[in-house]
């Protein structure tokens, strides 16, 4: 019970948890950022010249069958890297779950871009969280966050950031490297929030999505980072969405404030490197497996959400960590029950991890999806049999890598 939460125990839980995502997520090594510039993220090794062939070859198809999937829309490939994404009129905004297209740009997110990128803002009201209290725990206290230490590839190598377009501009969100069990050692998903890749009922998919782990490796501030060499702010590479899911109740239902659509703000990425060939979780050294589980509040010990806060007195350079005993938010009857913890990180860590521990490993429950406008907790959704549905798709969809 949350009246029985001690002000010293949610402490040492957090350290334990701390360690053992650090243990987790160092454990298969990975490659170490390199002090130059590295010409791909995942560059190929020499010798590999008939792996490199068939690559040359995946590519070439995969451009053409997104220039097929663009032209069925009347959307020329060519027009669009020149600038024709910036069109948003409603007509031309693809919102259909089988309608995803995210062409890579090539140099689109430059370190400066990256840094001027904003968190997409979504908070929930008082009125928003009252709906059916039968279900839901009192608020918790806010836990201010910390900064995780660094070098960041050493202590949470899979946490990054999500960058994209949408109409109001550049955003960001935050996101996980999971495992992919067709794919093992070798998975290329990476787990976000709905709101982060889809603007939900009023709107369509957000363009331009990539992913970039371990964000700022070193935790520069702005002066720093803005005279800091490319490869400091994206160690591991920039890695291109090539397909996205979310729920179909995040697109019909989702808001961009409010807590409509909330329970089933997940998102799932397929991406892949702007060049290069080692999968994502070869190259950054691991990833988190994902509990479907749905556990009650009852049966987990303590959470703790990971991801870069980019609202005020945030500025979204630095990864954050907050660690709490989860209660329950309900927000509509009928609807799955969140997790809800005490934290301050703001807009920006959207879309972040909340982890668990099991024995020595952590396992990704949940991601951060809304919170208030005085930043003092966060809510989840629970990931059960919707959500792993979700997720066995696109892996069925990419079960060759």
């Amino acid at each position: 019970m949350r009246s029985l939460r001690g002000p010293s125990r949610p402490l040492l839980a957090a350290a334990s948890l701390t360690a053992a995502l650090a243990l987790t997520l160092t454990a298969c090594g990975g490659e170490t950022p390199a002090a130059d510039p590295k010409p791909s993220a995942g560059g190929q090794e020499s010798g590999a010249a008939e792996e490199g062939g068939k690559e040359s070859g995946d590519r070439a198809q995969a451009a053409k069958d997104l220039a097929d999937r663009l032209k069925k829309h009347g959307i020329d490939a060519e027009q669009w890297k020149d600038g024709a994404w910036k069109d948003w009129s409603r007509d031309d905004w693809l919102r259909e779950a089988k309608d995803f297209v995210n062409p890579v740009i090539q140099g689109l997110w430059k370190p400066e871009r990256m840094r001027g990128a904003e968190d997409p803002g979504k908070t929930v009201t008082t009125k928003d969280t009252t709906a059916d209290q039968g279900q839901t725990d009192p608020a918790p206290r806010a836990v201010p966050a910390e900064r995780e230490k660094t070098p960041y590839h050493d202590h949470a190598a899979p946490v990054g950031k999500v960058f994209f377009d949408a109409p109001a501009g550049s955003m960001v969100c935050s996101a996980t490297v999971v495992k992919d069990p067709r794919n093992p050692g070798k998975s290329n998903l990476v787990w976000t929030a709905g709101h982060c890749v889809h603007a939900g009922a009023e709107g369509g998919w957000y363009r331009n999505i990539a992913f970039v782990p371990s964000y700022n490796d070193l935790g520069k501030d702005a002066s720093g980072l803005a005279a800091a060499a490319p490869h400091e702010s994206a160690p591991y590479g920039t890695w291109w969405a090539d397909w996205a899911a979310t729920s179909n109740e995040w697109i019909g239902q989702g808001a961009g404030s409010g807590g409509a659509g909330a329970p089933y703000d997940y998102a799932v990425l397929h991406v892949k490197p702007e060049s290069g060939g080692k999968s994502l979780e070869e190259t950054v050294g691991n990833a988190l497996e994902v509990d479907f589980r749905a556990p009650g509040t009852e049966r987990i010990g303590t959470l703790g959400a990971w991801g870069y806060p980019a609202g005020p007195p945030y500025d979204g350079l630095l990864m954050h960590r907050c660690a709490d005993r989860p209660g329950r938010l309900s927000l509509a009857p009928g609807q799955p029950t969140m997790y809800r913890i005490g934290c301050t990180m703001t807009g920006g860590s959207s879309g972040g991890g909340w982890f668990r521990q099991e024995g020595k490993k952590s396992l990704l429950v949940s991601n951060t999806s809304i919170g208030p406008a005085d930043n003092t907790w966060l809510a989840g959704p629970q990931l059960g049999r919707q959500a792993e549905r979700l997720f066995d798709m696109m892996s069925q969809k990419y079960g060759g890598g």
